[in-house]
């Protein structure tokens, strides 16, 4: 028998998910593939490697080219130490917004396209909607590739990917990219008193945080120095920032400390790369690794990545497709770009033309009380509803 769910009752549903993305998200897929499955719409799952967590896609409609990608992630942000008045994990409404985790980032936009998709069937689309649901967004866009590099390979091609963050229904046409990694310095232990006998993992890895401060500076300057009406000058920071959020080393006072770990966050403006940050990462890793070398052979430093995710890059005249496609059906045609990051850039790689376009704001993602409004969540469904119809003409 298939089910059926109000785009409330669905929210409900994969609300009560709690998929943080320390844990598995295989409940909720498991759900929305049953789902699927019982209006006659196969899903296709892309496990992780451990097998613990996995992407969802689904071709809704006639198996032909020139269909819109609905793309959404099924992961959100842990809850604990934060101030909740209602139970994060039900949909709670007070004063006409509906609280819950992920109900704004972005289970909301979610609900919406997996509740309309009896609609979908029954309006005779000439062209399909194709659902991705990814998993580990918010920890650096980890699984989308896997399940767009697939959709690219097996399915008809979509002329346009609409990502669901939440954007108050503004049509975003460009995010900075990321990259991250974690730093591992491994010094000599020696008594501080012959601290020049060896070497301090700390104070390398000191000067390795310290180089991100000097960058951050230096961007800051350099797109000061541009016209007023470059491109960069948009995006809130216009620079590149770089950012060490976590740093653990050391023994004692007074021993040269042996090893420190630290992570770095770099979310970078349009004109730079994943390649080229770490490009010039590495080639400070090697000067300073060279260092510490000449004073102890066996110190190194190990740079491991953690997250690589490309910008969303504006897209010119006819490529634009998916901003196209949004700015007719929303009526909205100012220039919007954010400085987080998502699967759009991602799915741009890929070779599709992609944007963002979403119910409620980012100013509430990840916040204790998360909420969506109802005048967006049904802002939201009627966009989607306008989608549809534009694929049945």
């Amino acid at each position: 028998m298939a089910m059926h769910y109000t785009p409330r009752e669905m929210l409900e549903k994969l609300v009560a998910f709690p998929t943080v993305s320390s844990v598995s998200n295989l409940d909720l897929i498991d759900f929305v593939r049953d789902y699927l499955a019982s209006h006659g719409v196969e899903s296709y799952i892309t496990p992780n490697e451990a097998g613990d967590k996995a992407n969802l896609h689904a071709l809704v409609g006639p198996s032909e080219p020139g269909g819109i990608v609905l793309s959404g992630h099924t992961d959100v942000v842990p809850v604990e130490g934060q101030a909740w008045s209602t139970d994060p994990w039900v949909v709670s409404e007070r004063d006409g917004k509906l609280y819950g985790r992920g109900t704004c980032d972005m289970k909301g936009f979610n609900a919406l396209a997996l509740a309309l998709v009896p609609d979908m069937l029954k309006s005779d689309m000439k062209r399909p909607v194709q659902i991705a649901l990814s998993y580990d967004e918010e920890v650096g866009c980890i699984g989308a590739p896997f399940m767009i590099a697939r959709m690219a390979k097996e399915l008809p091609k979509a002329s346009a990917v609409i990502v669901g963050e939440p954007s108050m229904m503004e049509v975003v046409t460009g995010h900075k990219g990321s990259v991250g990694f974690f730093t591992d310095v491994h010094g000599f232990e020696v008594h501080s008193s012959l601290c020049h006998t060896g070497v301090s993992a700390v104070m390398y890895a000191a000067r390795l945080i310290d180089w991100h401060r000097q960058q951050q500076a230096e961007s800051k300057a350099r797109i000061a120095a541009l016209p007023h009406d470059a491109p960069q000058k948009t995006y809130e920071p216009p620079f590149t920032t770089l950012h060490v959020g976590v740093v653990q080393g050391g023994t004692a006072t007074n021993i040269t400390a042996r090893h420190c770990r630290f992570s770095t966050d770099i979310r970078f403006v349009p004109g730079e790369s994943v390649a080229g940050w770490t490009e010039k990462y590495l080639a400070y890793v090697d000067e300073l690794q060279a260092e510490m070398q000449a004073i102890h052979p066996e110190a190194r430093i190990e740079v491991t990545e953690r997250l690589a995710n490309p910008g969303l890059r504006e897209e010119p005249g006819q490529s634009a497709l998916s901003e196209q496609l949004c700015r007719r059906l929303s009526g909205d045609n100012a220039r919007h770009v954010v400085s987080y990051g998502t699967e759009a850039g991602q799915f741009q790689d890929e070779g599709f033309s992609a944007c963002i376009c979403g119910p409620g704001s980012i100013e509430q993602a990840h916040q204790p009380n998360e909420f969506i409004s109802v005048e967006q969540f049904q802002a939201g469904e009627a966009f989607l509803r306008r989608v549809i119809n534009d694929l049945a003409a």
